[in-house]
């Protein structure tokens, strides 16, 4: 059986598949594409759920976020077709086909470690007891590749404070689902399981740091991180674990699961920074998918104004 290492991913699966067969398709000098019939990526395709919007539960009472950026947005079916979510799957496409088999209600969410209130939560008691809020982010992922996302969260300053992390606390620790039934990917050792990602807990208080619960005004897709996930918009996408079954506080700092997979390419803060190329390729641009050109990457995902200051004196190439 082939096990796909970080190493051995290919640059076709890091590069959203429309433009990868553009690409190819125009150095071949085909000629439809002068006809036009090179539509946006992944057009006629059909996936386990990405039908459109209106196939999923509304969120009500959400608000509009003063963080939102007034970029454009990409559309609903570039959104929920190419992700990254090994659990289902190691190519992009895989977990739009593939997440079917998650069952995100009911759904509960353990907290546990150095906090005043551990217990088990439900999800949609969760959602219910926090005012929600629509915010529009850029997502930069590692591989160069870029959305803007119209996400609907929870502040996660807000849970953290309910909490009431004791003294002692200074990392937070997300861990997502481990069900092979539900996540087949998860048969397969790509990386090791269940997936785990941490935060100081001052990133955590940040205002820009949510508990995503939605997109585009409905519940979150499977193949997004239903029923629940975290959304870091200064940090590269795998910083955002999806399906988040327990939260934890700890006073030492946790390794994440790409830090143990390959700790030369993934560190612990994952913060976007184009001065740091990863080992196999450069992080200086991008490629807002849907679009052929490539745009310049911006410190911090361009919330420098909002972050920096976390990181005053840490040397962010050592600490990557």
């Amino acid at each position: 059986m082939l096990i796909k290492k970080a190493q051995d991913i290919r640059w076709s699966e890091i590069t959203p598949k429309g433009l990868y067969l553009r690409r190819r398709e125009f150095i071949q000098g085909a000629a439809l594409a002068a006809a036009g019939a090179l539509a946006g990526p992944f057009s006629g395709q059909a996936h386990a759920q990405t039908a459109g919007p209106g196939k999923l539960a509304k969120l009500a009472s959400v608000k509009t976020s003063r963080f939102s950026t007034t970029e454009k947005l990409n559309d609903y079916d570039d959104v929920t077709s190419y992700n990254n979510f090994y659990e289902f799957g190691t190519g992009k496409e895989d977990p739009g086909h593939n997440a079917g088999t998650l069952k995100p209600r009911p759904w509960t969410v353990a907290v546990e470690g150095l906090v005043k209130k551990p217990a088990n939560y439900d999800v949609d008691e969760l959602i219910k007891s926090y005012a929600l809020e629509e915010r529009i982010y850029r997502l930069r992922c590692v591989e160069a590749w870029s959305m803007v996302i119209p996400w609907i969260g929870i502040p996660l300053a807000d849970v953290v404070k309910r909490l009431e992390p004791l003294p002692s606390a200074k990392f937070i620790e997300f861990t997502t689902l481990y069900n092979v039934a539900q996540m087949p990917g998860q048969r397969r050792p790509v990386l090791r399981w269940p997936y785990v990602e941490a935060l100081r807990l001052d990133e955590a208080m940040n205002p820009l740091a949510i508990l995503g619960v939605g997109l585009y005004g409905e519940v979150l897709p499977n193949q997004n991180g239903a029923p629940i996930r975290l959304i870091v918009p200064w940090k590269y996408g795998f910083k955002s674990g999806k399906s988040i079954v327990k939260i934890r506080f700890v006073d030492t700092q946790p390794r994440n699961t790409w830090q143990l997979s390959a700790p030369n390419e993934y560190g612990f803060y994952a913060n976007v920074n184009p001065n740091v190329d990863h080992p196999r390729w450069s992080q200086r641009s991008e490629r807002r998918l849907g679009e052929f050109r490539m745009r310049r990457t911006e410190m911090f995902n361009g919330y420098g104004e909002q972050v920096a200051s976390m990181y005053t004196g840490l040397d962010l190439a050592k600490n990557f």
